[in-house]
This record gives C-alpha cells, sequence and structure tokens, in this order.
C-alpha cells in the first residue's frame, strides 16, 4: 500500500507566508470545532498543540453507516498523557535523530513533531483525515518539516521501510493488537526499533505476547507524567525484531 503523502509547507517559506496559512487554517478549523491550545516543554523547547476541546461533542457527528464499518471513534482529537510521555522521551533522549519515523494513530501529532524537532524524518499517519488537518496545523505552528498520510493499520501491505515506528497510546481495543504488530513488522527496516508509548493498559500484556510470538523482544521503559494534578504511569514499549 504506497503512501500518498502530504508534504506540511514548511520549507522554503517565509514566516509570514507561514502565519498566513496558520492563520486560514485555524480560522477552517475554528468553524468546524470548539479548540483547544496548549503548550508543552521538551527537553529545552516549548511546543504548542492545538486539538479539540471536548472530544465527546464529536460523538454525534459520527456517522452510524460508517461507524458499523469502521466502529472508528475520535480518539485522535484527544491529547494522551503516553502522547506527552512519548514526546518528552523521544526529545530529551535525541534517539532519533536522523532517521526515518512513521507513526501510527498519531492524533493531532504530538509525538511526531517532536521527533521531526529532534531531526527525524518523519511521516506522520492516522485513521481519520481530520485528525491530519491537526497535524499539518500542528507542524506548521511548531515549524517543523513533515510529511502526512492516511494509513489504516490493518492494510499495510508493500509499504516502504522506516528506521523507526512510534505510537501512543493505541492499544485500547483487542481486535488492534495483531494489525498492529503486523504493520510494524511490515513497516520497520532491518535493525530498527519501535517505541509504543502506553499508559499500562490490561490489553499491553496481551500485545507483548503477541510481539514476542511475532519474533520480536522488548525492553521497557517506566515512566510517569503529570496530568493536571494527578501522576500517570506510562510504558515506553522498545520492540526490535530477534536476531537470528
Amino acid at each position: 500500500m504506497p503512501f500518498e503523502k502530504y508534504t506540511v509547507p514548511v520549507s522554503g517559506r517565509s514566516d509570514a507566508a507561514i502565519e498566513e496559512e496558520l492563520t486560514r487554517l485555524r480560522a477552517e478549523l475554528a468553524a468546524e470545532y470548539d479548540l483547544r491550545e496548549v503548550v508543552h516543554r521538551f527537553g529545552e523547547s516549548d511546543f504548542t498543540f492545538l486539538s479539540v476541546l471536548d472530544s465527546y461533542a464529536l460523538l454525534d457527528r459520527i456517522d452510524p453507516a460508517a461507524f458499523v464499518k469502521d466502529e472508528q471513534m475520535p480518539y485522535w482529537a484527544e491529547i494522551w498523557p503516553a502522547a506527552v510521555t512519548l514526546s518528552r522521551q523521544i526529545v530529551e533522549t535525541g534517539e532519533l535523530a536522523g532517521k526515518s519515523v512513521l507513526e501510527l494513530g498519531a492524533g493531532v501529532g504530538m509525538a511526531s513533531i517532536a521527533a521531526a524537532r529532534s531531526g527525524a524524518r518523519v511521516l506522520c499517519t492516522d485513521y481519520s483525515t481530520e485528525a491530519l488537518r491537526f497535524v499539518a496545523y500542528n507542524a506548521m505552528k511548531n515549524r517543523v518539516p513533515l510529511d502526512t498520510a492516511r494509513l489504516d493499520w490493518r492494510m499495510v501491505k508493500g509499504a516502504e521501510k522506516f528506521d523507526a515506528v512510534i505510537a501512543a497510546d493505541v492499544l485500547y481495543e483487542r481486535v488492534n493488537l495483531l494489525p498492529i504488530v503486523t504493520a510494524i513488522d511490515a513497516l520497520l527496516a532491518p535493525g530498527g526499533a519501535a517505541y509504543i508509548a502506553d499508559p499500562r493498559r490490561r490489553l499491553a500484556d496481551q500485545f507483548l505476547e503477541l510481539v514476542h510470538e511475532n519474533g520480536f523482544e522488548v525492553a521497557e521503559t517506566r515512566m510517569f507524567d503529570a496530568e493536571g494534578d494527578q501522576t500517570v504511569a506510562v510504558t515506553i514499549y522498545k520492540l526490535q525484531r530477534l536476531k537470528a
């Protein structure tokens, strides 16, 4: 499945041109959604992200016929704690610098933007085309170059390979576990690694069983991040193929 990429227009453009485009994009999004803008600091850099103020308000917009087919919920519209933790880890370690990176289920693109700021060549993907509009805005807002593409992780065939695959909080439905493992296997270049951030969901154990059954070894980094006045526990699983 070849990627139909959209390159976010950042490189080679003046700051004034970018700001003009941001104003236009934000007006389009504001006409359709109630918006929320937040600032996060990763490493020594501040990042600004636009998302939907209340993702539950989008439930009424779900087309019943489309839901029967895909059972897609608007999870993309929120910034989840696991995405914050993964983004911080990417920036602070710098281990994706110079690498080709694909994000699965990117939502509004936080981890992809962190990777791009760190010097990675990023393809940011989500099943939702609505999400990719926010990704484009956020990439421009943070002045990072990246590509976007719509990707169904159940149908990854013949795609190009990447040095790293990243994802945050995607282990929320049992039906997704094997497709995610299969997608990672199809997308990773030899010697590559996948980084999956998860807020200690119960399904993570089943995911790890599938990972081991499909020839990967796993290293775990346990971290904590603040969400309001609460501390959220997040584990980042680093998956690599077992060496022959």
